[in-house]
């Protein structure tokens, strides 16, 4: 691999041999705060972005918020399930122009809802994959036991794991970038992961008393924040400095 995700620490590549060779829980959550500078824990309260497209909130659980953008309430819903982690429901409805949610809308689905999970708190930290599941069951049920499935990334490989499990339940599933098989090509991630000892998550997980914490794991996503790197992700043909790229940074960067 010549390429280490998270270019803004680029001494990562000297010290990560020693990370993958350390057999103790303890060794790697030393390393790991002090080079990394890990988040050891505590609730901080950051600005969650705001959707570009309005809507009502449908039913709120301790998990998520169902967000309903529909302008009907006939028909087989459309049931849009974003990432769980890191990134947040706002992704697919980042901007105008930038919006998933919209181009769904746009595209003649009328009756369409979206899972907007909520960041992990301390409380959520023993919920596992069949909780997750479970709660999508009960949004499903509450829009009536039948919808249209488009699961995102993370959301993806979940919506197929509730297919699978609920399949008289799913009429239509569509998955985009869903982490399915990551066997099937490998990625810079994938082989730091394939590399690296269970010791490390453990720590992640203990660094986060009893979470992995979106802020610490973002160290290894590399640096997309800068004003090239966020032009080339949205595909945007706002020159930079602009007051409409400016806008359109902000709410990247949040």
């Amino acid at each position: 691999m010549d390429r280490y995700p998270g270019d803004q620490f680029p001494y990562a590549a000297f010290f990560w041999p020693a990370l993958v060779a350390a057999s103790a829980a303890e060794t790697w959550s030393s390393v790991a705060a002090h080079f990394l500078g890990f988040d050891a824990g505590g609730d901080h309260a950051p600005q969650e972005p705001e959707g570009a497209t309005p809507s009502k909130i449908a039913l709120e659980l301790r998990a998520v918020r169902f967000r309903d953008f529909s302008a009907t309430q006939s028909g087989v819903p459309t049931l849009l399930c974003p990432p769980l982690a890191l990134h947040g429901a706002a992704v697919a409805d980042l901007a105008a122009g930038h919006s998933l949610v919209a181009a769904l809308r746009g595209a003649g689905i009328e009756r369409l809802l979206m899972a907007d999970w909520r960041s992990a708190s301390v409380e959520m930290r023993s919920l596992g994959i069949d909780e997750y599941l479970a709660v999508l069951n009960v949004l499903v049920d509450h829009v009536g036991g039948l919808v249209d499935l488009i699961g995102l990334c993370q959301g993806g490989w979940l919506s197929l794991l509730y297919s699978g499990r609920f399949p008289a339940k799913v009429r239509k599933l569509v998955m985009a970038g869903a982490p399915v098989d990551i066997a099937a090509r490998q990625s810079g991630l994938s082989a730091i992961a394939e590399a690296t000892p269970l010791t490390m998550f453990q720590s992640l997980v203990d660094l986060g008393d009893g979470r992995v914490l979106g802020r610490n794991l973002a160290k290894f996503w590399g640096d997309d924040t800068d004003a090239d790197g966020i032009r080339e992700s949205l595909q945007t043909l706002q020159l930079i400095g602009s007051p409409e790229f400016m806008r359109l940074e902000a709410i990247f960067k949040n």
